[in-house]
């Protein structure tokens, strides 16, 4: 009842836990409520597995998912009934709810048993089902083998996270007209932290694939720091801060020699090129994706709410940061400071000259490995492309045509960047609206 694996699930997938050592996790007592912020903002519900729906401390109808975990070798009638109670309310309740069921710890099991002991689990429900009402036969259930040592609970959670996000479908065209300008084979859009695929392309989602793609963002998610530039300041590495609010112009070390301005009657200076529009704005949002782990577990998932009612025991207050007022009036600086060379029209008393603050960074990393490479150039390469602050675009391609046009695939993935940036800001700002 209580060691089916919720918390492990938890736990592995959003902080970052080594499976092994998830066998010192303790029984989950009381409820846990964990934020988990991507295209969008989601809170998910840990319950305890004696968790009933008189105990619960919120109404099913205020969740978008429920997720039941029941462990592959529970084949009693106590968990089965608990599971099939929650699914009957849930669909009376809340008809619209996302009914999932993790067939965890398969792993424990050889692949014979692990396929019988799943099927007899999902006949024993549906069965029930029918037995109390002929209509529950035709309730969507989707039920998942999953374990927390292989890459079936991240390719399980990413199924249900796609049932909850509505602009889905332009994140799959944007990846579908990528991969067929840029001759992909597949392209995935992944969550950096969970390493859950937010979207992928229209082609069937190969499991040695998705493990491959998943692997390598893993490696790079574990090493990358360790090759930062010792020399890089805190203006290149960060996307924006204090020290990166305002540009003294007393006197100081030059950063490189320039080569001196020559002045002219009638010459202009041309200013530099305004940053690139916010790649993600700063969301002050919560959803809620509760979780009721009964049975052997439950997880609920909940609607996304950008101002719930105070009376919602689960809703969190939503709200903008409001800009700090200033304490003294300034005065606007310049579209562009002049060189020194040249005669200044500002008066002298001006000691210093204000620039907005960066919105997003200056550079997206980006990475690639070539797998199985011969002497002809033939293989596969795998691509990696920051595009948002928490997403990465990994893809694969043939490494002749990844080394021939190397240019054309840079420049497709600069649009598919911007296509998803505008994605998300519109998300962020049509849940503000609401």
């Amino acid at each position: 009842m209580r060691r089916s694996g919720k918390t492990s699930i938890r736990q592995v997938l959003f902080n970052n836990l080594s499976p092994r050592e998830t066998l010192y996790l303790e029984t989950t007592t009381h409820l846990t409520k964990h934020t988990f912020d991507t295209v969008i903002p989601l809170e998910i519900w840990d319950c305890p597995g004696d968790t009933t729906l008189e105990t619960l401390d919120a109404p099913l109808s205020q969740f978008a998912t429920m997720i039941f975990v029941i462990d592959i070798q529970d084949l009693y009638q106590q968990p089965i009934q608990k599971l099939v109670d929650f699914v009957i309310t849930a669909y009376q309740e809340n008809p619209g709810m996302n009914l999932e069921v993790f067939v965890h710890k398969a792993d424990v099991l050889t692949e014979e048993y692990k396929i019988e002991n799943f099927r007899h689990i999902q006949q024993r429900v549906l069965s029930e089902l029918t037995f109390i009402n002929y209509e529950y036969e035709q309730i969507p259930i989707n039920f998942q083998l999953t374990s927390i040592y292989d890459h079936s609970l991240h390719d399980a959670f990413s199924r249900v996270l796609h049932k909850l996000i509505d602009s889905l479908p332009y994140l799959e065209d944007l990846l579908n007209v990528f991969c067929s300008n840029s001759q992909a084979t597949k392209a995935f859009l992944f969550d950096t932290v969970s390493r859950l695929y937010v979207a992928t392309d229209a082609s069937p989602v190969d499991p040695p694939t998705h493990n491959l793609c998943s692997d390598y963002l893993q490696t790079l998610n574990a090493f990358g720091p360790l090759y930062r530039s010792i020399s890089a300041s805190p203006l290149r590495m960060r996307p924006g801060g204090p020290a990166d609010t305002a540009l003294s112009t007393g006197p100081s070390a030059p950063a490189s020699p320039r080569p001196p301005a020559i002045s002219a009657p009638n010459s202009q200076v041309a200013s530099p090129a305004a940053p690139s529009p916010s790649p993600l704005p700063n969301q002050n949002l919560s959803a809620n994706v509760g979780g009721t782990m009964g049975g052997t577990g439950t997880l609920l998932a909940g609607p996304i709410t950008a101002s719930p009612s105070p009376l919602s025991p689960s809703g969190l207050a939503v709200s903008p940061n409001p800009a700090p007022a200033s304490s003294a009036p300034s005065t606007p600086a310049p579209s562009s400071p002049l060189p020194a060379s040249l005669p200044s029209s500002a008066p002298s008393s001006s000691a210093s000259l204000t620039r907005q603050p960066r919105q997003h960074p200056r550079f997206y990393p980006s990475a690639s490995a070539s797998l199985a490479p011969t002497a002809a150039g033939a293989g596969t390469t795998l691509t990696y492309h920051l595009i948002a602050p928490q997403l990465a675009l990994l893809a694969l391609v043939p490494s002749g045509v990844f080394a021939a046009r190397r240019g054309l695939w840079e420049y497709n993935v600069v649009f598919f960047r911007e296509g998803v940036q505008e994605i998300c800001e519109v998300e962020a700002e049509g849940r503000r609206m609401r």
